[in-house]
């Protein structure tokens, strides 16, 4: 069976799988990784905000996004993006926003959900008494929460927002139903083009079982080196 396949087509390609493909991967993962942990620490504030209808709103909106499967997120960020930022700036016509700003906006704010979740537990799980004694030295609110409270609770979920960044990673290959070129795009542009769909697929599954393993493997790492859940 492995006689009639063709590994050529990964030594005369791969180079562009990595130059373009992998290279947009990344940086949509890492710029909503980014972008979806600073709106996500803004939600689990606001999920924790004495103010209740902030609360609710939050909440709201948490729910919501995870409910919903992430490739119908993407399509209607993709097909709405435009229209919405023409009624932010008052034009007459969709703005074109393009691939790649649509794809972040729609991965930021659906991360953001599950990074909210997880920053909401980092902060719940530090002690009160931290919190007490900070505002007896006359921290107000923000102070609080800025040099107290974040900063142990990025460090006791890092291990997990990692986790979820592993996760970012692979649903970033989705942006592929748009036709962009991201690691899977770029591949199978080629499989179809050189009629070469399995040997393509395989080394990209391969791809992806090696750095997501990697990243796994660090994540074990830093979990033993932070002791997190001993």
């Amino acid at each position: 069976m492995l006689a009639s396949f063709d590994f050529s087509v990964i030594a005369n390609s791969w180079i562009y799988l990595f130059k373009v493909g992998m290279l947009f991967t990344l940086k949509l993962t890492v710029l909503a990784m980014l972008g979806g942990v600073a709106l996500g620490t803004l939600l689990a504030l606001a999920r924790l905000a004495s103010w209740r209808p902030l609360a609710l709103a939050a909440a709201a909106y948490v729910n919501l996004i995870r409910a919903v499967p992430l490739v119908l997120v993407i399509f209607w960020f993709y097909f709405l993006v435009p229209y919405i930022a023409a009624w932010a700036l008052g034009k007459a016509e969709p703005v074109k926003v393009g691939t790649f700003l649509s794809a972040l906006i729609t991965f930021t704010l659906f991360q953001a959900a599950y990074y909210c979740e997880i920053m909401r537990g980092g902060i719940q799980a530090i002690p009160k008494g931290q919190v007490h004694a900070a505002q007896a030295l006359g921290m107000n609110y923000w102070q609080t929460m800025s040099k107290v409270v974040l900063p142990q609770a990025f460090r006791n979920m890092l291990p997990v927002l990692l986790t979820q960044t592993i996760v970012l990673f692979q649903d970033v290959s989705l942006v592929y139903v748009l036709s962009v070129p991201d690691f899977v795009g770029a591949a199978s542009k080629i499989a179809q083009r050189d009629g070469r769909l399995v040997e393509m697929y395989l080394f990209v599954a391969l791809i992806y079982f090696v750095m997501c393993s990697l990243l796994s493997w660090l994540v074990r790492r830093l979990q033993r080196a932070y002791h997190v859940g001993s």
